[in-house]
């Protein structure tokens, strides 16, 4: 038995060893000091424009001109993109990354969810591990931002937006706190493997409005105890949400079902809050009050299948395009665990072929995020006044064939692109003797 705990040490020792020891060499940029000119490049602006043969001009980390005749000062790096395509960095709009590192099995490397109903004083951004080793993957297909949340049974707590180069969580936090997470309770029984229903100890609806309920009262008293000038004792959870009334937080509200939907949109207004709705398989059902009511939604996932028989298979695909037409503000997510939230640029390539334009695909990752997530002044297109959030690719950046990030930058710094995956590339070439 000693014998067996030993080698099982040793294992998880291995283990590790070898992921601490990854990436040592990557290291975060220093801040730009100077001028910078991207010459010669076909700029996607990413609010629908596209400018052929143009530069962008950026000086200590801020976009100073954009177009087609931009002086640059003498002493300016000069960055040479003729024949290269030029993008706003890619935002993540809901993310794990961070606070989840391996799916399942190795508890100690997931940070990204707390027991209990109610965690509203839970802030994501203090948990922010910017040594993920998905991070740098992320970079390389020109994902540069990210909004962090965490997860849970009801009320999951605070989501913050990072930049992904950063030392420490403070270097990485772009704008702390700008949300808070609640999980709608779904009213529909969960089917089981093979589509079967599973069998229900209660009601489902009865539970769902049960805890709706208790999310009212929530909101009710931390109104109350908001509203009061003085306390015998500070309420953290009460606290935490204080911006959701003042209107610099939104409630982000993770529904997927029509009638999650319309209840989230009742909650919200019955409390004054601004609300996003997250998944929203189903929002083409209730396009028209999204749209009435500016509500806008970030579609998780688009390759699954839809949610009812009567859907066409390809329904996913199609909706971002519906909802465009419907005039639903929308952002396009890559929720799959799987993918590691890699995928977000194919994933509007995808929506690309299935109706939507392909500058409005390109805002859907971009420019719509930064609107949604209350960023869009200093980020989300290549504008002057904005952040040097730039990324250069050698093809299109929604196509897996020219998706092939060169160069990127980070608030004009001039980021890594390597990781570890391209480190092992090039030491198994080396090995085998591949040119």
């Amino acid at each position: 038995m000693q014998k067996k705990n030993s080698i099982l040490i040793l294992l998880s020792l291995a283990v590790f060893a070898s992921t601490a020891s990854a990436q040592e060499n990557v290291y975060p940029a220093v801040a730009q000091k100077g001028a910078t000119i991207i010459t010669h490049a076909t700029i996607h602006v990413g609010n629908g424009t596209v400018l052929n043969d143009a530069s962008v001009l950026f000086v200590n980390g801020k976009i100073k001109a954009v177009g087609n005749s931009v002086t640059a000062p003498s002493d300016a790096t000069v960055v040479d993109a003729t024949g290269k395509q030029v993008y706003p960095g890619l935002i993540l709009p809901v993310s794990s990354l961070g606070l989840k590192e391996i799916n399942s099995g190795v508890r100690g490397s997931n940070d990204f969810q707390e027991i209990g109903e109610n965690n509203a004083s839970i802030r994501s951004i203090v948990s922010y591990n910017t040594d993920s080793k998905i991070t740098n993957v992320l970079r390389s297909n020109g994902v540069l931002l990210a909004h962090v949340a965490p997860l849970g049974d009801l009320i999951e707590g605070s989501s913050s937006v990072v930049q992904l180069d950063a030392w420490n969580y403070e270097d990485a936090a772009y704008k702390s706190d700008i949300g808070m997470f609640i999980n709608m309770p779904s009213l529909m029984a969960r089917r089981g493997r093979g589509g079967f229903m599973r069998p229900q100890a209660s009601d489902p609806s009865k539970i769902a409005f049960e805890k709706i309920e208790v999310l009212k009262k929530f909101f009710t008293d931390a109104k109350a105890y908001l509203d009061e000038k003085n306390h015998a004792s500070n309420n953290l959870k009460f606290e935490a949400v204080r911006g959701l009334y003042s209107g610099k937080q939104k409630l982000f509200i993770r529904a997927n079902e029509v009638k999650q939907m319309l209840l989230a949109i009742d909650l919200g207004k019955t409390f004054g809050f601004n609300i996003v709705l997250v998944g929203a398989v189903e929002s083409l059902q209730i396009a028209s009050v999204l749209a009435e009511n500016k509500i806008p939604v970030i579609l998780d996932n688009q390759h699954a299948l839809p949610t009812t028989e009567d859907d066409d298979i390809d329904q996913l695909y199609k909706l971002p395009a519906q909802l465009k037409k419907a005039g639903v503000m929308f952002a396009i997510n890559d929720a799959n665990d799987q993918a590691k939230q890699r995928n977000i640029g194919f994933n509007a390539g995808t929506a690309a072929a299935y109706g939507l334009d392909k500058e409005e695909a390109l805002s859907a990752i971009t420019l719509n995020t930064a609107k949604i997530l209350g960023l869009d002044d200093i980020t989300g297109s290549i504008e002057t006044g904005k952040d040097a959030n730039i990324i250069i690719s050698e093809g299109d950046i929604l196509d897996m064939r020219g998706n092939q990030v060169s160069r990127a930058f980070i608030q004009g710094r001039d980021i890594s692109l390597d990781s570890k995956q391209k480190q092992l590339y090039e030491r198994y070439k080396y090995k085998y003797k591949i040119k």
